[in-house]
C-alpha cells in the first residue's frame, strides 16, 4: 500500500480574515477547482461557519468522464488558524487534507498538506505515478492562480 503527500504553500495578498472567510466557507470549493472536474456541492442547507463534523458531499470527475461522489468530513477547525477535512467516501482509499494559515508580512501564508493513498493497492501506485500526482499539481497550480485573481498583488 503506498501512501504519499503533498506539501504547497502561498501567499496571498490579503489579511486572516478575509483569507479565513473565503476558504472556510463549502460554496468556494468550487471557485478553486479546476471546471474540467465538474465540481458541484450536492449537500444542500451547508451552514455558512464550518465546524467539526461538519458533512460536505459533492459530484466531481477525478478522470475525464466518470463521475463519483465524494463525501468529506470537517474534522478540526481552529478559527483563523487552520482546518483539517478527511475523506470518508470517495475515489482515494484514504485522504487528508489540513489546511493552515500563517500571517505573515506580506499577508497570508496559505499551508496545504494533504496525506492520501490511493485506491487498488499497487494499481493505485502506477496510477499515482502516471497521472493522481500529475493531476493534483494542476489542482493547485489552477487554485493558487485563482486565488492571486481574486486577491492581486498591491504595488
Amino acid at each position: 500500500m503506498a501512501f504519499y503527500q503533498l506539501r504547497k504553500e502561498q501567499i496571498v495578498n490579503a489579511n486572516i480574515d478575509e483569507i479565513w472567510d473565503f476558504i472556510s466557507a463549502p460554496e468556494n470549493l468550487q471557485k478553486i477547482t479546476p471546471a474540467y472536474m465538474k465540481f458541484q456541492i450536492t449537500r444542500k442547507g451547508l451552514t455558512d461557519k464550518m465546524h467539526p463534523g461538519m458533512i460536505v458531499t459533492y459530484k466531481v470527475s477525478p478522470i475525464p468522464k466518470i463521475r463519483t461522489t465524494w463525501v468529506t468530513e470537517i474534522t478540526q477547525v481552529e478559527d483563523k488558524k487552520f482546518f483539517v477535512d478527511e475523506q470518508r467516501m470517495g475515489p482515494y482509499k484514504m485522504w487528508h487534507h489540513q489546511h493552515h494559515l500563517i500571517p505573515v508580512e506580506n499577508g497570508v501564508k496559505m499551508v496545504d498538506i494533504v496525506s492520501y493513498i490511493p485506491p487498488f493497492g499497487f494499481l493505485g501506485a502506477i496510477a499515482n505515478r502516471l497521472f493522481i500526482a500529475e493531476q493534483l499539481e494542476r489542482i493547485f497550480a489552477h487554485r493558487k492562480k485563482v486565488m492571486e485573481e481574486i486577491y492581486p498583488n498591491k504595488k
